[in-house]
C-alpha cells in the first residue's frame, strides 16, 4: 500500500517537472553580430518579445575574449579573432526567429565584410550563431531572400556567416546597457534601407521646402533610437522657433548637398538653400543646441552677442524702437519661439531698453549676476537658455522692472497667434 502513496508523489512531481518545462520552452537564445554591439544591443531590447540582450564576444579562437584584447591592432584582421555579438534571448510567443532575424538583417549592411561603416576589423564581422536547427533554417532562407532584395537594389553578396554557437563571453560590465549609461552620444545607423516588407517600402520625401532658406534636418532610424527619443522629449516637441525643423530617415536626402556621413542617429544637419552648412552627430542637449542655432540664425551680430556672451543692447536700438509701440501681442524667444512678456505687461521705463512687470509664467528663470562689480539678478529665456537682462526693484506701482534686449526677441500679433 506505501508503494501508490509514492507512486503518486512522483506522477505529481514529474506533472509540475513537465509543466514547468512546456512554460519556458517558448524561451530561444541566438547570438548576432552586426558591428558594435552598443546600439544592436539597445535595438533587439526595443523588440516587443526580446526578453534580454547581452553584448559579449564570440567565434574567437587563440585571443582572450575581452575588449582590451580584441581591440588590439595585432588582431585587428585576425581571422581567429572573436567577434562582438548579442545574446539575444527571446519569447517564441511574442516574436518569432524570423521577425528577430529580418530585424538583424534590415539594422545593419550585411554586403560588408569585417566592417561597418568606419568600423573595420574582424571583431565587427557580421554573423549569425544558432543555437538549434530552426535558427539555422530560417537564417540560410532569409539570406537567400534578403539578396534577391539587395541585388535588385544594386549591393554585393551578403557576407553573413551562420555557423553554431560554440561559446559566448560575456563582454565587461560598463559595455551592458552601454548606451543608457552614456544618455549623450549616437545610436550607428548602418542599414541598407532595404525590408523585407515589400508592401512597406521607404516613403519618398519632398524636399523642395528645404532648398529654400534656412532648415534643420534631423536624420532618426528606421528602428528605435533612445537618443532620438530624447532629443525630441527634450528639444523638438517645445520649439516653436521660425526656422523649421524635419525628420528625415538617411535614404530620404534627395536632393539635399550633405557633407557628414548619414550612418549615425540623430544627425542634425543645418541647411541654407538645401545645402550643408554645418552639423552635429550625437544627441544634442537643449543647451547645445540652441547654442548652434543661435550661430545658424545670428551669426556674428549683436543679438548673438547678447544671447550668448551676455552682452547688453545699445540704448535705444533700432529693435527697441521696432518693439516699444507694438500692436497687442507676445514678445517670443528669437531661438526657440516660446512666449516670454506680454505687451499687456509692457511699459515705458524711459531706460531706452524694453521693460516688463512681469513675464510669461514659467518661461524665464533668475540668476545671480555679480559682473562688473555690481550685485544683480539676470532674467534667462527656460527653453534656450539664453541671456535676456536683468530685473529691478523699481517698477510702476511696487512692481518689478524686467529690462530686456529687444535683440533677443521677436514679436508675434495676438491676431495672429489666435488664428494659429
Amino acid at each position: 500500500m506505501k508503494f501508490l502513496p509514492l507512486l503518486f508523489l512522483f506522477l505529481l512531481s514529474f506533472t509540475i517537472a513537465s509543466q514547468s518545462n512546456q512554460s519556458t520552452s517558448h524561451l530561444e537564445r541566438i547570438i548576432l553580430g552586426s558591428g558594435c554591439f552598443w546600439g544592436a544591443e539597445k535595438g533587439y531590447e526595443a523588440l516587443p518579445g526580446v526578453v534580454d540582450a547581452v553584448s559579449g564576444y564570440a567565434d574567437g579562437y587563440g585571443v582572450r575574449p575581452s575588449y582590451r584584447e580584441i581591440t588590439k591592432y595585432i588582431n585587428k584582421f585576425n581571422p581567429n579573432n572573436h567577434a562582438e555579438v548579442v545574446e539575444v534571448t527571446y519569447n517564441k510567443n511574442i516574436i518569432s526567429t524570423k521577425d528577430l532575424l529580418e530585424h538583424y538583417f534590415e539594422s545593419h549592411d550585411p554586403t560588408q565584410l569585417n566592417q561597418q561603416g568606419n568600423d573595420i576589423g574582424t571583431q565587427y564581422r557580421s554573423i549569425i550563431l544558432y543555437t538549434n536547427k530552426e535558427q539555422q533554417r530560417t537564417a540560410e532562407k532569409l539570406i537567400f531572400e534578403y539578396q534577391q532584395l539587395l541585388t535588385n537594389s544594386g549591393y554585393g553578396q551578403i557576407a553573413t556567416v551562420v555557423k553554431s554557437l560554440d561559446e559566448f563571453f560575456r563582454a565587461e560590465t560598463y559595455h551592458q546597457d552601454y548606451i543608457a549609461k552614456n544618455p549623450n552620444g549616437y545610436c550607428p545607423d548602418h542599414s541598407t534601407g532595404i525590408r523585407f516588407a515589400k508592401d512597406n517600402p521607404i516613403e519618398r520625401k519632398d524636399n523642395t521646402e528645404l532648398l529654400k532658406g534656412k532648415n534643420i534636418v534631423v536624420i532618426e532610424p528606421q528602428g528605435y533610437c533612445p537618443y532620438c527619443e530624447k532629443f525630441k522629449a527634450l528639444v523638438a516637441e517645445d520649439y516653436q522657433g521660425s526656422i523649421p525643423i524635419y525628420f528625415r530617415l538617411a535614404l530620404q536626402l534627395d536632393s539635399l548637398q550633405i557633407d557628414t556621413p548619414t550612418w549615425a542617429t540623430p544627425t542634425i544637419i543645418f541647411l541654407e538653400e538645401g545645402k550643408e552648412i554645418f552639423a552635429h552627430q550625437g544627441y544634442m542637449s537643449p543647451k547645445e543646441f540652441y547654442k548652434a542655432l543661435g550661430f545658424f540664425k545670428l551669426g556674428d551680430s549683436e543679438a548673438y552677442e547678447v544671447a550668448f556672451e551676455d552682452g547688453t543692447d545699445a540704448r535705444f536700438c533700432k529693435e527697441y524702437e521696432i518693439f516699444k509701440n507694438t500692436p497687442d501681442g507676445v514678445f517670443v524667444d528669437k531661438l526657440s519661439g516660446a512666449p516670454l512678456f506680454d505687451t499687456r505687461d509692457r511699459f515705458n521705463s524711459g531706460t531706452g531698453w524694453l521693460s516688463f512687470t512681469k513675464p510669461v509664467d514659467g518661461s524665464v528663470y533668475r540668476k545671480a549676476d555679480n559682473s562688473y562689480g555690481m550685485r544683480r539678478i539676470e532674467i534667462r529665456s527656460k527653453t534656450s537658455d539664453i541671456h535676456l537682462g536683468h530685473v529691478f526693484p523699481d517698477g510702476p506701482n511696487g512692481l518689478p522692472r524686467y529690462c530686456i534686449n529687444a535683440t533677443v526677441l521677436e514679436f508675434k500679433n495676438r491676431k495672429d497667434i489666435d488664428k494659429s
